[in-house]
């Protein structure tokens, strides 16, 4: 197995994993300190000889920007990535069975997790090496800007070097891209055969991206996890908070560029308080994130309507049964089951307003052997997390162009007794099979199962265009009149329109029937 590949830039080795060949923290562009720093990523520095890849050299800038857990929760998605965080961050990871040329095997790009504010390529539990091996792709896995540094927009402040400094971190998720277009096909992979995939923030940037006319043509198949995203930053809202970061830091456009790194992340949460809530938090998300400024993103991915730009491209999309068990985790009385039907009503009042009686009704009358803190949690997830992935599959089947598939994950955990059930991001090391990476499982056999099936199922989808294997039942693509979704549990299945009320509701609530 030769293990010196080179690329456009210059020459890099790999290291022997599992049977495949890893090659870390390739830079896609330069470094965005310095002079640098707001900019559209540029082209990265050449180098002679070759370059060894065997560690994670760092990630993007985000220290204290990750939301607080339990200590019961530290480490049940396994250890944390110990490299550094720099503002050399612009770097792809790269696993492939063999860099054979001309092998032309699907390519699965991930977009990493964290809200657009937190979150690296480089997690033990998306070793990209068995998806790879098993599975005969090539898995890439991106670093990019995120937060202050990704999306400050100082288009208003800073005259035309800055017009993109809002969509700096998304213009580096195009570049990564174009990276893969020109180079892979040295690592055994198919430029013309790309799958981008992401959960949570990294399903956001899945949605974005098929929304970005300069992203068009560089991927074929998407996969969003958790993350769909709706509505991104109005150019209004992405101004109005660089005002108020410049007012925090005493800083001007001309000064922002040498301000340290501490700082600028210091800066975030102050200028997000005093930006307050958007007018549709359900929808409204990412106060650092992509903006839609005309040009980068010309509108709103999916609202009123889905964008066409990308619409022939085939996608799957879903959720978790219980995605907001982790977060409400840290509610002692949500943990521990002693919310009381008033603490849940007050909670969902904050949500819901005037429909709160109507939300409580429904969710009492639906789940009757819950506890209000499962109830509370089985609202949350309808409302934060699975409305936006309807509405998102909604739209754009209504284009009546690529296909959509919907699915829903609703394997319980045994661990921590039981109480997180399904949560938020536990589907990502059944998509890479590492789940031995992680705590997340217990080592339950059938959730090793699982994995086997949901990782053969993400990888068959990316090399035919189609989610079918012989693991699962026959999976009809998603229309709005039959709704059909492939449950991922101990027995996956199909069911047409699962939690059709709760769907109706909320879609009342938001206006998005």
């Amino acid at each position: 197995m030769n293990d010196v590949v080179e690329t456009a830039s210059g020459k890099v080795r790999g290291t022997a994993v599992d049977r495949v060949l890893v090659f870390k923290s390739i830079p896609y562009a330069a470094d965005t300190a310095g002079a640098n720093r707001f900019l559209p990523p540029q082209p990265p520095v050449s180098w002679t000889g070759i370059r060894d890849c065997p560690d994670f050299t760092g990630k993007a800038p985000q220290a204290g920007l990750r939301p607080p857990t339990r200590p019961e929760l530290e480490d049940f998605s396994g250890a944390a990535d110990p490299s550094p965080e720099t503002e050399d961050c612009l770097t792809v990871n790269v696993w492939t069975p063999d860099r054979e040329t001309g092998a032309k095997r699907p390519v699965m790009v991930w977009f990493h997790g964290g809200a657009f504010a937190y979150g690296n390529a480089n997690s033990p539990r998306t070793t990209g090496s068995r998806l790879a091996a098993r599975n005969d792709v090539v898995v890439v896995t991106v670093n990019h800007r995120l937060n202050i540094f990704g999306h400050l927009d100082l288009s208003a402040v800073g005259g035309e070097a800055f017009r993109h400094s809002g969509n700096a971190g998304t213009l580096d998720m195009v570049a990564a891209l174009e990276w893969v277009r020109d180079n892979i096909a040295a690592f055994g992979g198919d430029s013309g055969n790309v799958t981008i995939f992401g959960e949570s923030g990294g399903g956001a940037k899945v949605s974005t991206l098929l929304s970005m006319p300069r992203a068009k043509g560089l991927f074929h198949r998407a996969i969003v996890q958790s993350g769909a995203a709706v509505r991104l930053r109005t150019r209004e809202r992405a101004l109005a908070l660089t005002e108020c970061v410049l007012r925090h830091l005493g800083a001007t456009a001309d000064t922002i560029q040498s301000v340290p790194v501490a700082d600028l992340l210091a800066a975030i949460a102050p200028a997000e308080d005093a930006l307050g809530r958007p007018p549709l938090p359900l929808f409204d998300r990412y106060p650092f994130g992509p903006v839609v400024d005309g040009d980068v993103l010309p509108a709103q991915p999916f609202d009123p309507v889905a964008s066409d730009i990308c619409a022939d491209v085939p996608l799957l999309i879903g959720d978790m049964r219980h995605e907001t068990a982790n977060f409400l985790a840290v509610v002692d009385s949500v943990w521990d089951r002693t919310l009381t039907a008033t603490g849940m009503r007050q909670r969902i009042e904050a949500i819901a307003g005037e429909h709160t009686g109507r939300v409580v009704d429904l969710y009492e009358r639906l789940y009757p052997g819950l506890n209000p803190a499962e109830r509370l949690i089985a609202a949350t997830t309808d409302c934060n997390f699975r409305i936006r992935s309807l509405v998102l599959a909604q739209r754009r089947t209504a284009l009546n162009r690529g296909p959509v598939w919907m699915y829903s994950f609703e394997w319980e955990t045994p661990v921590l007794g039981g109480r997180l059930k399904a949560p938020h991001a536990m589907d990502v090391p059944f998509v890479f099979n590492t789940l031995d990476l992680t705590n997340a499982t217990g080592g339950d056999p059938g959730a090793q199962a699982l994995a086997d099936t949901m990782s053969s199922v993400w990888a068959a989808f990316a090399r035919n265009g189609r989610p079918d294997h012989p693991s699962i039942p026959a999976w009809p693509a998603y229309d709005n009149a039959v709704r059909a979704t492939l449950v991922l549990d101990k027995t996956c299945r199909i069911e047409n329109d699962p939690r059709g009320e709760e769907r109706r509701l909320w879609q009342h609530i938001t206006g998005t029937e």
